[in-house]
Formats: structure tokens, C-alpha cells, sequence
């Protein structure tokens, strides 16, 4: 195991050294919360924000701050919507946003207090670069922008899914337009990913990327499209490994259009996932390789020629994996679903010790 504290307290002296010059932060001198000794096993999400501080979102007992000397948790209790903590974003203020089933809390570093949505029509969708998107529950259509005064809901625009999937959706119990993921690309637009209607890309005007992989598979099984991530390429790779998209001029008729290319085939004497879908992924910022999470495959790198395997143990023991995060030293951490954090150790991971 890798000894916690003393290695990110470095790290976290060196973030702040950073941003020293911001301004807007809060002081922590009044935070709500209690001190806590050790993260719960499940982390659904982990962020670290401008000051250096790690936030660990749980799956039924809140968040959870490392500030580099002290492990701080803060629940309902405190004013969070939820105690299942499923996204985690800050604003240019440093402001922390919680996405939660139930809602989403703001915390300014004093108080946490949830955002009351409203409804809206589909002529606010649009773009804005401080705006702030969150994905909800994901079992009913639609996302929340948040603009620094309103939370809104938007929904996504209706498509006939049954003529573009082949196969009908009026019967299942939930939306196949709920959000499983969001992404801002680099050239500030942003994409989509549901659980069963595809993918919806949105640069001012919509688009929607529907494909046989990205809903119901023909087994049945509904992996979602629960990350959206664009190569050093430009390409981009919607919850799995067996293609990849390309964005194209727009048509005659202004509207734009995407290339679907083969993604990571499968090379003999290599490795290659059984399940070919991620839950979630990052590009390395130093290198532009992609790092994928599999939920019980381990971690997979791709540098455009080559795929990776690292296999992620305890002991002989396969460890369930929820999401991957990279951090502002170039360190990869890992959140799991029954063994706490995991963290880049030489060529593999390690549990993270308290």
C-alpha cells in the first residue's frame, strides 16, 4: 500500500504553489463536516480542485476532502442533497458542485447548499463556457446547465429511437434520453452520453450519433455511454473500444455529420477486454495516451497503436473498478467498489493507505 499522507501532502503543496495568485476562495476556517480516519470502500468519483484538496464522492456516505492533513466528510447532515455523490465540479471561484440522484449542492467552503432547478424550454440550450452541466439521476431525459444564478433542466431533443435502434423503447421502465455522461471537447462543445438513445453532441445546433453499440445490445445487456473522451487525434471514443468518430464538415444543409471508423481491434497474442465498454476514461496530459476503466478488467492504456493491460489486484483477488482520475502531478488514481482508492504506483496501482 502507498502511505497516504506523506506523498499527497507534497503533491497538494505543489498545487498551491500554483494557483497562488487566484483569488475568490473561501477560507476553511469555519468548514462544516467531521473528521474522519479512512474513506469508505465504494468511491464513485474523485477531483481535486484549486487548491490541491481531494474530494472522494461515496456511494452512500457522502464526500470526502483530503486537504493534506486532515480526511474531512461531510453528509446530509451538513446540507449535501445526497449521501451518494456521483459527480464532482468546482467554478472559476472555487465553489465545489456535488452532483447527486436527488440534486446538486454548491459549497463555498463555509456552507453547503442545494440548487433548486427549474424547468426550460429547448431554446436555452446553449454555450457558455463558465457554464457548469450535470447529469442528474439518469433515469429520466434531460441534464442541468447551471449559469451561476439558475439551475435549469433541459431535455434533449426527440428522436425516433425505434426506427434508428430497430427495436421499441415505449415499454421500458425507465428513459433511454437519461444522462450518463457529459464532455466539454476541446473545442469547447459539448457531448452526451445516455443510456439507451445513443449519443448527443451539441455545438450550437444538435446532432445525434445513434449506433447499435451505443443502446440496447443484441444480448440485451444496456452498458450506457458512460464516458466521452477525445484522442490527441481529435477522434472521439463513445463508452467503448470498437469504434471511433470523426467529426465532419457540415452538410448542405448545414448540419454536421461524423465518420464512425474501426476503433481497437483485437491482435493476436495480446490482450483485449472481454467486454469491450469503459465507465470511464482521461487523456493523459503529458503523453495524450487514453486511460480506460473497466469494471472488472482492470485499467487499459492506448497509445494509437498499442493496447495495455494493467491488471488491478488484491492480492489474488480482482478489484471492481468505478472511475479514473488524473491529477495535476500526472498521477492516476482509481476509485473502486469495494476496496477504497487505488493510486499509479511505478507500472501499476496500489491501494491507498490512511
Amino acid at each position: 500500500m502507498i502511505p497516504f499522507h506523506t506523498t499527497l501532502l507534497y503533491g497538494i503543496l505543489i498545487a498551491l504553489s500554483a494557483c497562488s495568485g487566484q483569488v475568490g476562495l473561501r477560507a476553511d476556517k469555519a468548514s462544516p463536516g467531521q473528521d474522519v480516519s479512512a474513506l469508505p470502500d465504494t468511491i464513485r468519483i474523485i477531483y481535486q480542485d484549486q487548491r490541491g484538496h481531494y474530494w472522494f464522492g461515496s456511494n452512500g456516505q457522502g464526500v470526502f476532502r483530503y486537504d493534506g492533513h486532515t480526511l474531512r466528510q461531510f453528509t446530509t447532515a451538513e446540507g449535501l442533497a445526497s449521501d451518494q455523490v456521483r459527480g464532482i465540479q468546482e467554478d472559476v471561484a472555487g465553489n465545489l458542485y456535488f452532483d447527486t440522484p436527488v440534486g446538486v449542492t454548491v459549497f463555498d467552503g463555509r456552507n453547503l447548499q442545494a440548487l433548486q432547478p427549474v424547468e426550460s424550454a429547448s431554446a436555452e440550450w446553449r454555450l457558455a463556457p463558465g457554464d457548469l452541466w450535470f447529469n442528474g439521476n439518469g433515469d429520466r431525459n434531460g441534464v442541468f446547465r447551471y449559469d451561476g444564478e439558475r439551475l435549469v433542466r433541459l431535455l434533449f431533443p426527440a428522436y425516433d429511437l425505434e426506427a434508428a435502434f430497430g427495436q421499441p423503447f415505449a415499454e421500458r421502465p425507465y428513459s433511454p434520453y437519461g444522462a450518463y455522461s457529459h464532455y466539454r471537447d476541446r473545442a469547447g462543445n459539448l457531448w452526451f452520453g445516455t443510456l439507451s438513445a445513443g449519443v448527443f453532441r451539441y455545438d450550437g445546433s444538435p446532432l445525434w450519433i445513434s449506433e447499435p453499440e451505443l443502446s440496447v445490445l443484441e444480448d440485451g445487456r444496456v452498458p450506457g455511454v458512460r464516458s466521452i473522451i477525445e484522442d490527441k487525434d481529435g477522434n472521439f471514443w463513445l463508452g467503448n473500444i470498437l469504434h471511433r468518430y470523426r467529426l465532419l464538415p457540415a452538410g448542405t444543409n448545414g448540419a454536421p455529420a461524423y465518420e464512425k471508423l474501426p476503433g481497437i481491434e483485437r491482435v493476436a497474442g495480446r490482450e483485449y477486454p472481454d467486454f469491450p465498454y469503459y465507465l470511464a476514461a482521461v487523456t493523459d496530459a503529458a503523453t495524450g495516451d487514453l486511460w480506460m476503466v473497466t469494471y472488472s478488467e482492470g485499467v487499459w492504456r492506448y497509445d494509437g497503436e498499442e493496447l495495455v493491460h494493467y491488471p488491478v489486484k488484491d492480492g489474488e483477488r480482482t478489484v471492481l473498478l468505478t472511475t479514473i482520475f488524473q491529477d495535476r502531478q500526472g498521477v492516476l488514481w482509481l476509485g473502486t467498489l469495494q476496496d477504497g482508492v487505488y493510486r499509479q504506483e511505478g507500472e501499476g496501482f496500489a491501494r491507498v493507505a490512511w
